[in-house]
């Protein structure tokens, strides 16, 4: 009998997100999403049971710490034990430095990174034991420079880079794989669709991410043999400028 394993995804969207979980599953992992509605997970979860694969999804608020510890623990407890870890949730909003409140900064860093470390404090507490396990942190064009109007989303992104090397250099050692690839680029998603159609015109020519590409590198990563690991890795489209 093959031991069950859950993935564990944090910011468990329609687009990444969901295409991480299912890639996940397909391979026999269990799919644990989370947002802060799991009523908007249903679709997700019901998708990847049509397919065959497993899934639950979870309404967790990722800033509190009381609610990540009681969902990893549920999980390790009631599910399978968590294999893989993934924190996807974005945070990007655009505010000239003069109009950023204190207020949008703390919520954004909060998200982007606060719940970051939450996720992978918890997660490295039910790995290390095992002496395995991966933990992969989304990254984004913000995490390696700031522009105008994104002090907040930079900060955050910065302050989970330098969380994710951290941690690479301690559980690396003690077998557990902690990744930080940057999406750099447009994403196909709702959101440019509708905001942006002169670039979500490119996707007839691969010109933007597909969030099926995005979890296969994701899959990739964690199959990666010990002796050559990755820790940051960027994934952009081949039209796009940097």
């Amino acid at each position: 009998m093959i031991d069950k394993k859950a993935i564990l995804i944090i910011g468990a969207g329609d687009a990444t997100g969901g295409a991480i979980a299912k890639r996940f599953a397909r391979e026999g992992y269990i799919a644990c999403v989370t947002r802060r509605s799991e009523d908007k997970l249903q679709p997700l979860v019901n998708d990847i049971r049509s397919s065959g694969g497993e899934a639950y999804g979870f309404g967790s608020d990722a800033r509190k710490e009381d609610d990540m510890i009681a969902l990893i623990e549920r999980i390790e407890r009631e599910i399978a034990p968590i294999e893989v870890a993934v924190f996807n949730i974005g945070a990007n909003v655009r505010f000239s430095i003069t109009e950023t409140t204190s207020r949008v900064y703390q919520k954004v860093w909060e998200m982007a990174c606060f719940s970051g470390f939450l996720m992978g404090r918890e997660t490295a507490k039910v790995m290390l034991p095992r002496g395995r396990g991966t933990i992969i942190f989304t990254g984004a064009t913000a995490s390696l420079r700031g522009r105008e109007g994104f002090a907040a989303f930079a900060g955050a992104k910065h302050a989970l880079r330098a969380l994710a090397q951290s941690m690479a250099r301690e559980l690396w050692p003690k077998g557990i794989h902690v990744a930080h690839p940057v999406i750099d680029g447009a994403i196909d998603t709702e959101f440019i669709r509708t905001n942006f159609p002169e670039r979500y015109a490119m996707k007839a020519e691969q010109g933007i991410l597909s969030p099926d590409s995005i979890a296969e590198a994701y899959w990739q990563i964690h199959q990666q043999p010990r002796d050559a690991w990755t820790h940051e890795t960027e994934l952009r489209p081949w039209k796009e400028t940097w």
